[in-house]
């Protein structure tokens, strides 16, 4: 059984006051906060290791270039794959994204189809969209069904020999639910598509198995998952990253540069164009080592009974209603209230020191799917407790009495 109090000890910000009350912090589906072991690691960089990694032979370079490396090794060991060098480094999940997505601007032509879902954060709409502008590829999107699940009716409809790259969430970062990807990555795979699968909302959440699961790119973000932000991860399968083209170029992604040729690093840095987020990398190494160390079985069950706590007790005010009612879901719960705006019940929550989420949390289009503006989100997260649960939903009522 976790030591919730002993967890929550690691966290300095969680010992603050805002607006004169103790912090509520509920907004964990934007950013988690750090541990101190991330904090320390970062700041350590800074005062004792700071260099440039890779090629240089002097001591300095060498210890930073070992601890950055360290942390690609715990990656490759947290998420199951098979090869270190399927690891690449990049900005967050975006920007893991935006390199695929760049990639097949170049692969697809007029006729191939990319299938994505109504129910993707904008990151992973948008890069889709500006790839099929240039490639002159088609865009299909699997609906949602009324309790936020995808429709695997459609989604097996829209499947075809054009389909060349399925790309889902695995967890909605608006909705919380847990989407079949096991399902999605089998069925794409039997007509010949690759798969990737935005894995923002899921990394810390859900214990991940590449060679298992078989999907032929993940990507995710360190800040999601307790880690620094401005770092993140593409995980893609050997054989199919050798085939991509180059993101970016510059430093470090080059074997030989001359003005008749360049030709490429292999991987991962093929990839990883100029100086990286060293410092980033070097804590995130922590934060998958926190995680590690309380197992990522035992938050998942934590966090589910959270859940289940926090959302019975959403449901006993009256005029709210929750979007997002899948049969498997995650630590999320977006819910309106009737008659009031979600901007104004967040405006109001923080007052009195609970920190949530309103707005269309960049998934405008599953906004327009249920007709609403936006909503008040609440994201658990491993540090959370069920007294701070009775803390925001006091603060909810009192918001709705101040705004009816």
């Amino acid at each position: 059984m976790l030591d919730i109090n002993k967890i929550r000890s690691q966290f300095p910000i969680l010992n603050r006051k805002v607006n004169g009350k103790d912090l509520v912090y509920f907004d964990n589906g934007a950013t988690t906060q750090k541990p101190q072991s991330v904090i320390d690691a970062e700041a350590n960089y800074y005062t004792d290791e700071n260099s440039n990694v890779h090629r240089g032979v002097h001591f300095l370079s060498g210890l930073a270039t070992d601890k950055f490396e360290e942390t690609r090794d715990a990656v490759q060991d947290f998420i199951g794959a098979k090869h270190k060098h399927e690891i690449i480094f990049t900005k967050g999940t975006t920007d893991a994204i935006n390199l695929v997505a760049n990639a097949y601007r170049i692969l697809l032509s007029k006729g191939d189809e990319i299938i994505i879902s109504e129910l993707e954060h904008h990151s992973n709409i948008v890069p889709w969209q500006m790839c099929c502008e240039i490639s002159g590829a088609s865009l299909n999107v699997i609906p949602l069904l009324d309790n936020g699940e995808l429709d695997m009716n459609e989604f097996n409809n829209l499947l075809s020999e054009s389909t060349k790259l399925v790309a889902v969430s695995h967890i909605s970062n608006a909705l919380g639910t847990i989407s079949p990807i096991e399902e999605i990555i089998s069925k794409a795979h039997k007509i010949g598509a690759k798969v990737l699968i935005d894995g923002a909302q899921a990394a810390s959440h859900i214990a991940l198995d590449m060679q298992k699961l078989d999907a032929d790119f993940y990507c995710f973000s360190a800040h999601k998952m307790f880690g620094p932000t401005g770092v993140g991860v593409l995980y893609g399968k050997e054989e199919i990253l050798n085939i991509l083209p180059p993101y970016q170029g510059g430093g470090e992604m080059i074997k030989e540069v001359s003005f008749e040729k360049t030709t490429y690093a292999c991987l991962p840095h093929k990839f990883e164009a100029g100086t990286p987020n060293i410092s980033g990398v070097i804590a995130f190494k922590q934060a998958i080592d926190f995680i590690t160390d309380l197992g990522v079985s035992e938050i998942a069950k934590y966090e589910d009974e959270l859940l289940q706590y926090a959302t019975a007790e959403v449901l006993k005010i009256e005029g709210i209603k929750i979007y997002g009612t899948a049969a498997h879901k995650s630590g999320i719960i977006s819910f309106n209230i009737e008659g009031l705006h979600p901007y104004d019940i967040g405006m109001i929550v923080d007052k009195m020191g609970v920190a949530i989420r309103t707005g269309h949390h960049c998934t405008q289009p599953i906004m327009d799917r249920f007709n609403i503006p936006g909503t008040a989100r609440i994201s658990l997260s491993v540090y959370n407790t069920k007294a701070e649960v009775d803390v925001c939903i006091n603060a909810i009522k009192k918001a709705k009495l101040m705004l009816s």
